[in-house]
């Protein structure tokens, strides 16, 4: 077996928040396909140095602050990979092609009409992410008035959680929880059965673990949202398997509801985000101020209700 190739690359976004990608060269492996700016980490480099020097090298560009974004092994037929990816936040200098390669800056909605190697599909995918994924509280009286404070404060993800209500109530209040997040240019997953997210026009289905574990396929096509709950590896193997693009991993610390119950702490968070492909919100008595200690575990972010909910405020 060949040895796995370690390449560093960058979602690097300008001030109107595209993202830049490049077109690979004919000659190369996978030419032709379009992929994020990056390459190969010498022997006894490190993965930030190898990060800056191949941007340097390749567009021009200097680092000035990047953060980890997700990690990905991948096997292509005739060689394995782990692909590096990191968020580059600020660099100087203009980009440009230094070695020819066509460039396109992106919207992020818009990645998913170019043709990347397979290996990228999950940067695609973090890319178009955002960093806080809020879970609704069960609602109250002020639910849409708070909800519309959420996306004021800049919350652009939300599960819609609903347990106490039934079905009519549910889609009542699904219909106006879109409707309020189209209007924010936000999204809203239904943590419900997927035939409803048509019905209310949704961006997509947020799977609970019960969900998860009896299906056998993606429920949806694949220009809407399919996510799932996880809490160890042989879920997170079958959200991979069915085709969920995002998953929600926890409980990573104490949670008030659950104070005495099991969690994986930042290191067993770690180490289950190094064996999937897919992004991971951290999950469980976690808040804002927590999003770096679940970058560096590999996170994209984290999924919260009492730990984001409050931070609407009206």
């Amino acid at each position: 077996m060949s040895a796995i190739v370690h390449v560093v690359a960058a979602v690097i976004s300008n001030a109107r928040g595209e993202v830049l990608i490049s077109l690979r060269h004919a000659h190369a492996h996978l030419g032709g396909l379009w992929e994020f700016p990056g390459g190969k980490v010498e022997v006894d480099e490190d993965a930030y140095a190898a990060l800056c020097r191949e941007l340097h090298e390749e567009l021009g560009v200097d680092v000035i602050a990047a953060r980890p974004l997700i990690r990905i092994p991948h096997r292509y037929p005739d060689k394995a990979v782990l692909l590096d990816v990191w968020r580059v936040t600020e660099f100087s200098g203009e980009a440009h092609g230094r070695e020819g390669q066509s460039m396109q800056w992106v919207a992020p909605e818009r990645l998913t009409d170019f043709e990347f190697p397979a290996a990228n599909h999950p940067i695609v995918t973090a890319a178009r992410l955002p960093e806080r994924y809020l879970i609704t509280p069960e609602p109250g009286v002020d639910f849409l008035e708070r909800l519309g404070c959420v996306f004021n404060a800049g919350i652009r993800l939300v599960q819609l959680r609903a347990k106490t209500l039934d079905d009519r109530a549910y889609i009542e209040l699904a219909h106006s929880a879109c409707a309020h997040a189209r209007a924010h240019n936000a999204q809203v997953l239904l943590n419900a059965p997927p035939e409803l997210v048509a019905e209310v026009g949704a961006a997509g289905v947020h799977l609970s673990t019960q969900r998860l574990m009896c299906s056998s396929q993606r429920p949806l096509p694949a220009h809407l949202w399919v996510a799932a709950s996880c809490h160890n590896a042989d879920e997170l193997q079958q959200a991979v398997r069915i085709g969920c693009d995002f998953v929600v991993l926890g409980p990573v610390q104490p949670t008030a509801s659950h104070p005495d119950a099991p969690h994986l702490g930042w290191s067993g968070l770690r180490t289950l985000c190094e064996v999937t492909r897919v992004p991971v919100y951290a999950l469980g008595g976690l808040r804002s101020n927590d999003l770096d200690a679940a970058w560096r575990a590999g996170a994209q972010g984290i999924a919260a209700i009492r730990g984001l909910w409050p931070e609407a405020v009206c």
